[in-house]
């Protein structure tokens, strides 16, 4: 399962980089979506990670406003990095750095 997701994880990466964002949201999806009601700071991580990508699909469709409320859902799960222990933790910490990254260069 460690595996599986590593790879997903690094297919959203991939797909942020390459600004696909939907694609990138339904890459987590494929873990978070199944384990979505499990009280798991991991998984609500990945949700904020999943609303991060939602939010820049929302940018790329001129959609600014709502961009804006799903990009606070995002920050108020980011802080669960510190909260997480996880083999993927730096993983995690580097998605973190990479949509911050892309949030600072856009404007919202």
């Amino acid at each position: 399962m460690q595996k599986k997701y590593k790879k997903l994880i690094e297919h959203y990466a991939t797909c942020i980089d390459e600004k696909r964002y939907y694609d990138a949201h339904e890459a987590l999806e494929e873990i978070w979506y199944p384990r979505r009601f499990e009280d798991n700071n991991e998984m609500r991580l990945l949700k904020g990670f999943i609303n991060a990508s939602v939010s820049f699909e929302l940018i790329q469709r001129g959609r600014r406003k709502p961009a804006k409320q799903v990009w606070l859902t995002y920050l108020k799960y980011r802080q669960l990095l510190y909260k997480v222990h996880s083999p993927h933790l730096r993983d995690y910490h580097n998605l973190a750095r990479k949509i911050e990254h892309i949030y600072h260069t856009q404007t919202i």
